[in-house]
């Protein structure tokens, strides 16, 4: 069973930054596209950024473009989210996820292309 496990998240201060960790039990990131979502109290779950693994072209929601880094480490099936200028908007629950189908043009930005899915980590950006 397919099981992936975010870490990383926490409490800061607004323009604070964070790291969240995304690591797969099993090789489930080949070839397959590995994103962000995340979900405010009272709102949908959003597209946060998605990353092809055999690719290095990184696509972000226009919200967090320039603010947020997706990366990956190949070797150690992770993926990562640089979270740089927090804002308070960004509070939310973050969550990794996994989509199996193919490369897409502009990523893959919906929930429901994602099978796999993480418990999510808590941001909480506050003064």
């Amino acid at each position: 069973q397919v099981q992936l496990m975010e870490s990383g998240g926490g409490q800061v201060q607004p323009g604070g930054s964070l790291r969240l960790s995304c690591v797969s039990t099993e090789r489930t990131f080949s070839g397959y596209y590995m994103g962000w979502f995340r979900q405010a109290p009272g709102k949908e779950r959003e597209f946060v950024s998605t990353l092809f693994w055999m690719s290095d072209r990184p696509h972000y929601a226009d919200a967090v473009k320039g603010r947020f880094t997706i990366s990956s480490d190949r070797a150690k099936n992770t993926v990562y989210l640089q979270l740089d200028n927090l804002k308070a908007e960004d509070t939310a629950v973050y969550y990794c996820a996994v989509s199996q189908r193919p490369w897409a043009e502009g990523g893959r930005r919906r929930a429901d292309e994602y099978a796999y899915w993480g418990q999510g980590t808590q941001v909480t950006v506050s003064s």
